[in-house]
């Protein structure tokens, strides 16, 4: 194993406490790599995190929040990039392939709802969806999570906006939104105290594909540096996120679309995909379920796709 080993993150509190993970997880296998200076990590900002004032459909997708960390990797000043899932383009740049992901954490969606000081404004933060106020704010800037939204409770008023973990939060304790939806995953890896939120089972809001799901990427051909990641790699988060991100790269999505997904094993081999698709105003929406080998991922979330393209029509995806 060459070393130092350099990982290059993103600078946000949730991509830092990721990236600790997992180099938490790389020494715990290698003990060569607990020694000072041979594991390293490099903070690179990303255009997804300096533009946090507009939708990421208007100013070029999901990859923003990749793009200046993937360079950094092709031209060598790091020798690895934690990801999160959910955030990588089902394209990855040429000459770069995600070489492990680790075991997934709990990839459900919680309701955060602000304190209302008066009464009449209060919410049951722990009944979900159904415990919002009617015509409540709340608080998004994923498609996904506003289509779900809108097809359940039509009543409710859709607040844009972005930001980490922590703005997010501090904007629903400000009042600019009466709630939001943030994944349980990052909350878990902030230690943040989620016993007041309400998880939200994937039948009241679908994850989006890959949430909870880190990926490692390295260099096509960097062999070392390939099998120093073996150990971490877990084969059922492989297989699920395969599944999921096949589903989307037949759906072609992007930013604009709301899709949803989420593979999870049956216990006995196989896999189980739930997928959806909708328009962003939650006035129509199509959801099917597959089931499968696990060697056969990637075909069950083609199959899925293809079969949502259908039932979708032509006029789907013009937007």
């Amino acid at each position: 194993m060459r070393l130092p080993i350099t990982v290059g993150t993103r600078g946000s509190p949730l991509a830092i406490a990721q990236t600790r993970h997992v180099c938490a997880r790389l020494v715990a296998a290698h003990p060569a790599l607990a020694e000072e200076g041979a594991l390293l990590t490099r903070v690179i900002a990303t255009s997804g995190d300096r533009f946090t004032d507009r939708p990421l459909a208007d100013i070029g997708g999901k990859g923003l929040f990749t793009k200046e960390i993937e360079e950094a990797l092709l031209d060598g000043r790091i020798d690895l990039a934690v990801h999160s899932m959910k955030d990588l383009p089902t394209r990855l740049p040429e000459g770069l392939e995600i070489a492990a992901m680790p075991e997934r954490e709990d990839p459900r969606d919680v309701l955060i709802v602000r304190d209302a000081a008066d009464e009449s404004d209060a919410a049951d933060a722990t009944a979900g969806l159904a415990g919002l106020r009617a015509g409540a704010r709340v608080g998004t800037g994923s498609l996904r999570r506003q289509a779900q939204l809108l097809a359940q409770r039509p009543d409710l008023t859709i607040v844009p906006f972005r930001g980490n973990v922590g703005t997010r939060l501090g904007k629903v304790a400000d009042g600019v939104a009466d709630a939001t939806l943030l994944a349980l995953a990052g909350l878990r890896r902030l230690g943040e105290d989620t016993g007041t939120m309400a998880v939200l089972t994937p039948g009241e809001m679908l994850p989006a594909v890959g949430q909870g799901a880190l990926g490692i990427e390295c260099r096509i051909g960097d062999v070392a540096t390939r099998e120093a990641l073996l150990p971490v790699a877990d084969p059922t988060t492989t297989a699920a996120v395969a599944c999921e991100r096949a589903l989307l790269e037949v759906l072609d999505g992007s930013c604009r679309t709301p899709i949803a997904g989420l593979a999870e094993s049956d216990g006995a081999g196989g896999l189980r995909l739930d997928a959806l698709i909708a328009r962003p105003d939650g006035s129509a929406c199509h959801r099917i379920e597959r089931t499968g080998a696990m060697a056969d991922a990637a075909a069950i979330g083609r199959d899925a796709g293809a079969a949502l393209r259908a039932a979708a029509g032509p006029d789907w995806f013009d937007w």
